[in-house]
């Protein structure tokens, strides 16, 4: 089995990372540099804790529909291309009878023994010595896939995997990784590691970077420098590469003007800042949105820099400074209302958000809480909100509002309304 990396030439690979780097519809600039991939990481711990909370409970259920590893997963397999198809793995295949953790107790008490070690730990040894322990069970059906959970609590130890990145990786190195087993992630994972090293210059900490790499080297999307010192097929290998370079460049243009996802997630920022604003209240632009533009108007234009200590108050405030939007009183004393926008991303990572807000402080849960989502997302978001993983929700005063109502009556309220009532009234009750 050869799974440590060869030595491809240094040059060749150097110049492919820069390319990758500089490519507007590869994964380093469509995910990795996504601004929606860091929020989703408490949630997803958050989760995790509550997959193994129940089934230490015996409350976790023995199907994969409805339980609250299906929330989760569910949450990862939205994180765009590199992890489309993340929850095929836990999906219940009840004539092969795997994975084997929903009808077999002591499977699932050591996938929920597996998990709480992950979260625990803080470095790298104890991960590892959690990979084995599960390995050790030969759990039928529960093999590195299990990985792309581990990413989203340790993106510096453990990289993500699926089918495309093994492939990626053989077809860089010329090692020979195979699926479905723990002992051939964890050598792909030591030689990611090493070209991580070499070229952490180009890449980063953050293991989800040479992941994307190996992801779309698997997907084709770039050619393979050679691992020869061969003149004639280095020239020829750069050819494709430039030949790669414009098609992908062609590509992106095409894809950016037929997309408004951003555009339109930003334009919401934007009607709820003013329509704040108007109403007479301070208001918070979440911290990794606030130079974003609209109408040639940065998001934060005219909003609080800072949020005031006693909003922080027990909460991450990590966590709170990427909610989308919030209202405070005209004194900045306490929160008025929270708003996240769910345009097209996990409506669970929202909804964790303001929970994490509201559970931070009594005070708190007093404020009004909103998801903001397309009209065509309303049985999303009442489905998101109906699972046993959110039956603290029911505590906040959280509702929907679809976007044609917010851009039908933010003109009226914000003339004629005071306080909360108009926006309420154009909102929904999920309870």
């Amino acid at each position: 089995m050869t799974v440590t990396p060869s030595n491809p030439g240094s040059d060749e690979l150097k110049l492919l990372i820069e390319r990758w780097r500089a490519d507007q519809s590869g994964t380093y600039r469509t995910w990795f540099l996504w601004e929606e991939r860091l929020k989703n990481f408490r949630s997803i711990r958050r989760g995790l804790q509550a997959v193994v909370a129940e089934i230490r409970a015996n409350t976790f259920g023995t199907a994969y529909r409805g339980s609250s590893l299906e929330t989760v997963v569910g949450s990862i397999a939205e994180q765009r291309q590199i992890f489309r198809g993340a929850d095929h793995a836990f999906l219940w295949k009840p004539k092969l009878r795997i994975p084997d953790i929903y009808e077999s107790p002591g499977n699932q008490l050591a996938f929920a023994e597996f998990l709480d070690a992950c979260l625990c730990c803080a470095g790298e040894e104890g991960v590892i010595a959690a990979i084995h322990r599960l390995d050790q069970r030969a759990i039928k059906g529960l093999g590195p896939a299990a990985a792309n959970l581990l990413y989203f609590l340790h993106p510096t130890i453990v990289t993500p995997f699926n089918t495309a990145i093994v492939n990626g990786y053989n077809a860089l190195t010329g090692a020979s990784v195979k699926l479905g087993r723990w002992s051939e992630y964890l050598a792909m994972r030591r030689g990611m590691m090493e070209l991580n090293a070499r070229y952490r210059a180009l890449l980063s900490n953050d293991l989800g970077a040479i992941a994307g790499l190996m992801f779309d080297l698997g997907q084709n999307r770039y050619p393979v420098p050679p691992r020869s010192d061969d003149p004639a097929a280095v020239l020829a290998w750069k050819a494709d590469l430039a030949k790669v370079r414009e098609e992908a460049a062609s590509a992106a243009n095409a894809r950016a003007r037929a997309s408004s996802e951003d555009h339109s997630h930003t334009r919401m920022q934007a009607w709820l800042r003013d329509l704040g604003h108007a109403l007479g209240y301070q208001v918070w632009i979440a911290s990794n949105d606030r130079n974003r533009m609209h109408e040639e108007k940065a998001l934060g234009a005219g909003c609080l820099t800072d949020l005031p200590a006693s909003l922080l108050k027990g909460a991450p405030a990590d966590t709170i400074k990427l909610i989308d939007v919030l209202w405070l009183a005209p004194d900045a004393s306490h929160l008025t209302a929270a708003f996240e926008v769910e345009h097209s991303t996990s409506i669970y990572s929202g909804i964790v958000r303001m929970l994490d807000l509201a559970l931070s402080d009594a005070m708190h849960l007093g404020a009004a809480y909103f998801l903001v989502a397309p009209d065509a997302r309303e049985a999303d978001v009442r489905a998101q909100f109906a699972r046993p993983a959110f039956s603290r929700v029911q505590e906040m005063r959280l509702r929907y509002i679809p976007y044609s109502e917010l851009a039908n009556n933010r003109d009226a309220i914000a003339k004629f309304a005071s306080g909360l009532k108009g926006i309420e009234a154009i909102s929904r009750p999920l309870s």
